[in-house]
């Protein structure tokens, strides 16, 4: 589904564990004090590009996505990103919010958004997926899209630069 050419790392925010915003100063300062924010701020700008992968609760993207993203500034910018909402109705309100998020972080939102639909017949007794590869693979295209789009998208700055 991914094209080869392209690294994915998964960033687990539950793993980052970052309180909520504690800053003095505001993040398009860049003068961060707290440890944790100066390792938050080192492992984004790692990245090229984002999929960013949440549930929509009530309508909306978690708290702990926002908590994240207000951390930074400058390291979100100019970063393409497409973004993977689920849900029992795939995240469309989640997907416009986030979308209004990315974009005043001066992020690229990408033309591909797949949504996830989830439904509790893809889960066993225990939460696990029976088989993810046929709950997301009408999906599959559409993911394929996402990965042309990033490398499209890397392409095009590395023959400009």
């Amino acid at each position: 589904m991914c094209h080869p050419a392209l690294e994915i790392d998964i960033i687990d925010l539950a793993q980052i564990n970052l309180p909520f915003l504690d800053e003095p100063e505001i993040p398009a300062r860049g003068n961060y004090q707290k440890e944790h924010t100066k390792r938050w701020s080192q492992l984004i700008q790692k990245y090229d590009g984002f999929v960013l992968v949440f549930p929509q609760y009530n309508w909306g993207y978690p708290a702990v996505l926002k908590n994240a993203m207000d951390y930074l500034y400058m390291e979100w910018e100019n970063k393409p990103v497409s973004l993977m909402p689920y849900g029992g109705h795939g995240g469309f309100q989640a997907l416009i919010a986030m979308k209004l998020v990315t974009q005043g972080l001066n992020m690229y939102n990408m033309s591909v958004n797949p949504p996830l639909n989830i439904s509790k017949e893809m889960f066993n007794e225990k939460n696990q997926f029976i088989d993810i590869n046929a709950s997301f693979g009408s999906i599959s295209p559409q993911v394929k899209m996402v990965s042309e789009e990033f490398i499209h998208l890397f392409s095009l700055n590395n023959h400009h630069s």
